[in-house]
């Protein structure tokens, strides 16, 4: 094999820089709604500097890749599937969920059976028979590479041992002296309350970098072990202050998939109701609307902070999903579970779908469920005309077999799949339609909650009959990702992360309120207190929170039924949620000097 001569190095080094640099600007489009206008100024006017860094990253990729492969030919034909999907993948998400691409994202490339779910049946194979193609050609490709001559094996080894010690130290982009950071600092503006903007000011590149390793909270002022010992004596003489009611009834928590109220939303009115029957029950119990912390998804987030009594809003802002990225490097994770597991309660989780997604069955088992069902667990389920998904009825058939099968007092947590995305294939008929956003999208979307709101109320109704009596929490974890632009700008962003909430007793009736505004990770004490239920002094923190921030995101706050973009407090208000954050320090990213004491019943 002979060398290759100056200008051909010349040359391929030219056409590579060009093929970075288009490969970069194809990511700002995609990240930038397949707008040309703003990909070019971000690259060439506003953020050459921080365009040019992102550039030097992906060199280094694809070095690293065509080094490993022992071809820059099939190394670039690699990086530019890779790179082809990751923009298009990025833009989905976009459109769908309005928020960029994490490095989180990619532990969901495993998940075929979402993808199965999500994509015409063709376009799946299509894309597997690719891949596989790909990774035969790769391995092919490297056998052949190591019968090359030992000169080129020696420069091989050095451009990979250099690139891998450069990539490796990318890896550590968010740890203090890091070499890209330092150079990113010098022009970047970050904006950790926000990913979409921080993505937009910092490129692609950047805002994926700034989400790669952090740690899971930054330290809470003020964090000693004699702290948190005196934050949960006096909560802990707080809680057993609050209990009245010695009954133990099942606990039922339904999280339904992508549920709400359309007409909540500027620039829409539905002729049909689809939610008649829902609106009847809401009318008569304590309700009201929830803030979600995603919008179109996020589910796993909403879950734990149901869960866990803990506010996503208190952690690193690079925490972008908590159930892949936080519970699983715990050994224990305080819960509503727990808290009930250690009143001989039996805890079951029930999800009608794939247990890997989001790491459930490893989750689950850290938060301290006794049994999770899957969709393996439901025999002869059904399913609505084309809906891939088990239905509502079938999981709630499901809860009612898990209460009447027991003596024991019951938590169950039923998490919903019927109402996910994709819409538009699902229904052959569509009697619900949404005057000003009138698409087979939307109205597949309405029959999806008009069914699932149906069953639920049917339950509802199963419950009455049974002897035991059963609390409900009913929620939707986020809006749908169906709306336009048109519909967006119509509304504020904080509508766009509002959703229905509702509690619900089968035996004694709930004083009715239906203009309540909530986070999730309140439903637990305002259940337990509004009921007379014994409480931890967890609990007991929590509440005397909601009481004066009843809901809070990342740069969204509820304060005397007023949204403003950060929290108002006074200082008697300041310390109580100091505490608070305390306390989540202590058990996500602390010594959990709490955790025997706080999240049980207050000896």
């Amino acid at each position: 094999m002979n060398r290759p001569s100056f200008v051909a190095k010349c040359s391929a080094t030219i056409a590579s820089i060009v093929y970075i640099f288009a490969s970069h600007f194809y990511l700002q489009w995609c990240q930038n709604h397949f707008s040309v206008s703003l990909a070019y100024k971000f690259a060439f006017e506003w953020h050459t500097e921080k365009f040019l860094l992102g550039s030097i990253c992906l060199a280094l990729v694809y070095v690293w890749l065509s080094t490993v492969i022992g071809s820059y030919k099939l190394g670039a034909m690699v990086y530019f599937v890779g790179i082809g999907l990751v923009g298009f993948v990025t833009s989905q998400k976009m459109s769908y969920r309005n928020e960029p691409l994490y490095p989180d994202d990619f532990r969901l490339m495993f998940q075929w059976q979402m993808f199965r779910d999500l994509i015409p049946n063709w376009l799946f194979w299509l894309i597997l028979i690719v891949v596989l193609g790909m990774c035969g050609l790769v391995l092919g490709q490297i056998v052949r590479s190591l019968i090359r001559p030992k000169w080129y094996q020696t420069k091989r080894l050095v451009v990979f041992l250099l690139t891998s010690v450069a990539l490796v130290s990318l890896g550590q982009f968010n740890q203090e002296g890091n070499w890209m950071r330092q150079a990113y600092n010098k022009s970047a503006l970050w904006i950790p309350y926000s990913q979409e903007m921080n993505y937009y000011n910092v490129g692609f590149v950047g805002g994926f970098l700034y989400n790669l390793f952090v740690p899971t909270m930054e330290p809470v002022e003020g964090y000693s072990k004699q702290a948190i010992e005196d934050i949960v004596t006096r909560y802990n003489t707080r809680a057993k202050e609050e209990v009245v009611e010695t009954e133990q009834p099942n606990i039922v928590y339904v999280m339904s998939e992508s549920f709400s109220d359309p007409s909540r939303l500027k620039g829409i009115t539905l002729p049909n109701d689809p939610l008649e029957r829902y609106r009847v029950e809401q009318q008569q119990t304590r309700a009201g609307q929830m803030l979600s912390q995603g919008y179109g998804g996020g589910t796993a987030n909403i879950e734990f902070e149901a869960l866990t009594g803990f506010s996503m809003s208190l952690l690193a802002p690079q925490m972008t999903t908590s159930y892949t990225m936080l519970v699983p490097k715990l050994d224990h994770m305080p819960s509503l579970v727990s808290f009930l597991n250690a009143q001989n309660y039996e805890t079951t989780a029930i999800h009608p779908y794939d247990t890997s997604m989001y790491r459930r069955k490893e989750v689950y088992s850290i938060l301290g469920f006794d049994h999770f069902y899957d969709q393996s667990d439901f025999k002869n389920a059904v399913r609505q005309e084309n809906n891939p998904y088990i239905s509502d009825q079938s999981a709630y058939e499901k809860v009612l077999a898990q209460l009447k099968n027991s003596s024991t007092p019951q938590f169950v947590h039923l998490v919903t799949m019927q109402t996910h995305m994709p819409y538009g294939t699902k229904y052959t008929t569509h009697p619900f339609q949404m005057a000003g956003f009138d698409t087979e999208v939307a109205a597949d979307y309405l029959e999806d909650i008009h069914l699932s709101s149906e069953a639920f109320v049917d339950f509802l109704a199963d419950l009455k009959q049974l002897d035991q009596r059963t609390l409900v929490v009913f929620w939707g974890d986020h809006l749908p990702g169906i709306y336009d632009e048109t519909i967006r700008e119509q509304n504020e962003e904080v509508q766009m992360h509002l959703t229905d909430f509702m509690f619900y007793d089968s035996k004694t009736a709930f004083t009715p309120q239906n203009d309540l505004i909530l986070s999730p990770y309140y439903f637990a004490p305002e259940l337990l207190v509004d009921r007379g239920l014994p409480i931890s002094g967890f609990y007991a923190l929590l509440h005397q929170v909601s009481e004066f921030l009843p809901a809070e995101e990342k740069n969204q706050s509820y304060q005397q039924k007023n949204w403003q973009a950060t929290r108002t407090l006074t200082k008697e208000q300041a310390k109580i949620f100091h505490d608070y954050q305390l306390i989540t320090y202590d058990i996500v990213a602390g010594e959990q000097y709490s955790l025997d004491d706080f999240f049980t019943l207050p000896q």
